[in-house]
């Protein structure tokens, strides 16, 4: 099993590239190979998944190794395989796809070829909460389940949970949210007080 690969980049191609590394030119799938287009001809690393069928042996090549193991994670989901899962990795954005997840959107992973309604669900499903052990540069960006991703931060999170707690329907809830997201940042007890100030007034 290979884990990287260092060697002279010499060709690419919209699906592949191939590195050569001791007289031998390597074929490896990418996503968007062409974003290392300023690399050609050069000493470049590139990290390897090996995948074995009954009917091939193909080479799966990452850029770094963030990347590798967002793809890792993606194949082990039910019914996504090598291919799709570098066509979903072909988009770079991939802290959006974590916040996705995160989020449960399965619209906008319906976005990506070959994931339907079905697939979607199945990613959430099989990801969501699970994608923290991956390196922290991957979630530039993107807050932990449930944390506010603004410059309110966890404070405004607790607030809201508060007055869930209270008995406050989620209509009042996410009326009040926006209110409190166009203040400048609080305590958890300021955004409270404020909160039941505002209902109360409603």
């Amino acid at each position: 099993m290979y884990e990287y690969m260092i060697g002279k980049l010499v060709e690419l191609y919209p699906s592949y590239l191939v590195l050569e590394t001791n007289g031998i030119g390597y074929h490896i799938l990418m996503a968007n190979p062409f974003r290392m287009t300023n690399e050609l001809e050069k000493q470049v690393k590139v990290y390897i998944y090996q995948n074995v069928t009954q009917d091939s042996i193909s080479l799966f090549g990452f850029s770094n190794l963030n990347e590798k193991n967002l793809f890792l994670k993606l194949i082990n989901v039910s019914g996504i395989g090598p291919k799709s899962a570098l066509g979903i990795l072909a988009n770079d954005d991939h802290a959006g796809l974590i916040r996705a997840i995160e989020a449960e959107d399965a619209k906008f992973l319906q976005r990506f070829p070959g994931v339907g309604k079905k697939t979607a669900s199945q990613i959430i499903l099989d990801l969501k909460g699970k994608l923290q052990e991956l390196s922290p540069e991957l979630f530039d960006g993107v807050a932990p389940v449930g944390e506010e991703r603004s410059k309110h931060g966890p404070a405004l999170v607790e607030a809201l949970e508060a007055l869930d707690a209270l008995g406050y329907s989620k209509r009042e809830v996410k009326k009040v949210k926006t209110k409190l997201e166009d203040l400048d940042p609080m305590t958890t007890d300021a955004y409270i007080r404020e909160a039941l100030r505002l209902l109360l007034h409603q």
